[in-house]
């Protein structure tokens, strides 16, 4: 991954002996003048944080965007992290309004110029689902290797409505708490457990109709 937030092998090196700092450690190091904490924490998050947005966004390119975006922002607003609060609920937060603004800039993008993309709407389609569910590390042709029933669960996922799908991917993907989950999404706690109840059942639903 490329970007002015991705750090030299020398910058992680100099805090080699602080890798075992919590993230809220390394953030008030980076906050004091530390930029070496900085890139460590890009570091930390770079395989996980990225996950996420290709899940969410189902694009690789815009997820690539998106993770240098949040990172711009997390560094533009440092000063109003709240102390006792935990890092990683925060810098999703970020995150995902960074990727609600790139879903809404595409969907845009895609009215925009949808006459002339009718005939590529298949291929794109297609396209979107391998680019979910290639890892961080694969090599291009890895998705070859992928099985049905692991395209099948991705698909579903994929035809859940946004505000289902961000508690799901949360919840599921990478086990945040209801608590935690009301903090990234800012919506009340009742909320996330009655939506991540409807994406449970819709989910269920679309896979019983792959099945048939």
């Amino acid at each position: 991954m490329n970007g002015p937030f991705v750090e030299s092998a020398g910058s992680v090196g100099q805090l080699s002996n602080t890798a075992e700092r919590s993230d809220e450690e390394l953030f008030r190091l980076f906050r004091m003048g530390n930029a070496s904490a900085f890139d460590l924490l890009v570091h930390r998050y770079e395989g996980e944080l990225f996950g996420y947005l290709n899940r969410y966004l189902r694009s690789r390119e815009l997820a690539e965007d998106t993770f240098q975006n949040t990172f711009m922002a997390v560094y533009q607003k440092a000063d109003n992290f709240e102390e006792g609060k935990k890092f990683r609920p925060w810098l999703y937060a970020i995150a995902t309004n960074q990727a609600i603004d790139a879903s809404r800039k595409r969907k845009r993008r895609v009215a925009i110029s949808l006459e002339g993309e009718t005939n590529n709407g298949a291929n794109n389609k297609v396209g979107s689902i391998k680019d979910s569910l290639e890892g961080r590390d694969q090599k291009p042709d890895s998705f070859a290797m992928l099985d049905e029933k692991k395209l099948r669960v991705r698909q579903a996922i994929d035809m859940l409505p946004e505000n289902l799908r961000q508690v799901l991917l949360l919840a599921y993907f990478h086990e945040f708490k209801y608590q935690e989950i009301s903090e990234v999404l800012d919506i009340p706690l009742g909320t996330v457990k009655s939506r991540l109840h409807a994406a449970m059942e819709k989910f269920q639903q679309s896979w019983k109709e792959m099945q048939e």
